[in-house]
């Protein structure tokens, strides 16, 4: 078993460079399944996820290679129509539905388990089923086997009841070979929905309006491979930047488009930090007094994102005053709030909304990651704490966030990756 150990109250100096998005390239790895051809993926983060998404891809007959750190080559030539993903592989991530587009837009059929991933709430696929009985294909459902399959596809109007980033991923990914025109309504504008339809455009599709409410697909009869490179993380670069924000210091996060960064940026600025942003990187400045209390809203992009709600939520405990914390993509978000109330955050929720009354400082304390982005907000909260925070589950940390030891030891965090064996500690990774 292995365990995060922080000691807290270390400023932090430096830079970071940012890692490829993470929701992006667990779209456009499925994605390359629409060719019959070779595709080389560039600036892929090296994660737990993103591993097990090139697993399945070979379970069904893909070959991929690193021909060079984080440049992914996908060879989808021998991909059989039959091929199903697993429940054991499907159950271990939620991206895995991705597959269910890619294979029935290049075979017709496809054949996936619900998917897995962190939880927190309900996440029902009713929308992607919606666009694709859309588009003309038949879904059907065998214990927590999801197939569906269609004689040929056929461009159609989908409109999105709820602004869903997965349902408009797949319906693309469905649509891209489609007869006619495809228009998708009330779509998400999320940047990785840009980064799939310029991958999906530099196969040969024809994707238009993508970081709009209304994407126009036209279909076309066939895809080629391509050499592309995935856009930087927004959620990797805001958490580093709450980090430097709560902790103190001064450091520049390079490799990021400051653009995606705006609703981040916005609000440490509102809580008195200084974010100042270069044409690929941002830096954050903090002095040593408390970060102002203020409101976060989460919302779809270009709002607030709730990925990033754990992490604000770490910073807000140590503001001078009362803040307050709306969660409206999510159900039950805020499961991570009892583990910073362990290290003395003072913090109440009633329903979607939490209550953070400042406190001066944490204190380090066993803690545990309950998802991706609650581990995200548990390191930091070790990094402000006063003492020793040991965090637990971090294998959820590790589904997003690449070499996050390596990291926050460069920029001069105290951190170890430590394996606990009958009550010793051998240290794996990071500074004592």
């Amino acid at each position: 078993m292995e365990k995060f150990v922080i000691r807290g109250g270390k400023k932090l100096y430096g830079d970071i460079n940012i890692s490829g998005a993470k929701n992006a390239a667990l779209a456009i790895i499925p994605a390359a399944v629409l060719c019959e051809d070779i595709c080389r993926i560039e600036n892929i983060p090296n994660i737990i996820d993103v591993n097990m998404m090139i697993k399945i891809l070979e379970h069904l007959g893909a070959r991929t290679s690193f021909v060079k750190p984080n440049v992914l080559e996908i060879d989808t030539k021998n991909i059989k129509a039959m091929a199903a993903v697993p429940d054991e592989m499907a159950q271990k991530l939620r991206a895995s539905y991705y597959l269910l587009g890619a294979m029935l837009g290049r075979f017709g059929c496809a054949s996936v388990a619900m998917p897995g991933g962190c939880f927190f709430g309900v996440r029902p696929i009713d929308q992607h089923v919606r666009g694709f009985e859309l588009l003309g294909a038949d879904i059907s459902t065998k214990g927590a086997i999801i197939s569906a399959s269609a004689p040929k596809l056929i461009g159609a109007s989908v409109y999105m009841d709820n602004v869903s980033v997965g349902a408009t991923m797949n319906v693309m990914l469905a649509a891209v070979k489609a007869g006619g025109l495809t228009v998708i309504e009330n779509a998400a504008k999320e940047p990785h929905i840009v980064d799939l339809a310029n991958f999906l455009n530099s196969m040969g599709a024809d994707v238009r309006g993508a970081g709009t409410d209304v994407i126009k697909i036209r279909g076309v009869n066939t895809l080629h491979g391509c050499t592309y490179s995935i856009i930087p993380d927004q959620i990797e670069a805001g958490t580093y930047m709450v980090a430097a924000a709560a902790a103190g210091g001064k450091i520049t996060i390079n490799n990021v488009i400051p653009k995606h960064l705006e609703s981040i940026s916005a609000k440490l600025i509102e809580s008195g930090i200084e974010v100042i942003e270069g044409d690929d990187s941002v830096t954050v400045i903090s002095n040593n007094g408390r970060p102002n209390k203020c409101i976060v809203k989460t919302m779809p992009h270009p709002g607030f994102p709730t990925d990033m709600q754990p992490q604000m939520a770490v910073l807000l405990s140590i503001a001078d005053g009362t803040s307050y914390i709306s969660e409206s993509v999510w159900d039950n978000r805020f499961m991570y709030i009892e583990q910073l109330r362990r290290m003395g955050a003072k913090i109440q929720v009633d329903g979607k909304t939490a209550t953070i009354e400042g406190v001066n400082t944490l204190l380090g304390a066993p803690v545990k990651a309950d998802d991706l982005r609650a581990g995200a907000a548990m390191l930091i909260a070790g990094l402000i704490a006063k003492g020793e925070t040991v965090v637990d589950n971090i294998h959820y940390i590790e589904r997003g966030y690449e070499n996050v030891v390596e990291k926050l030891s460069g920029i001069g965090a105290n951190i170890v990756r430590v394996s606990v064996e009958t009550g010793d500690k051998k240290v794996i990774a990071g500074v004592i």
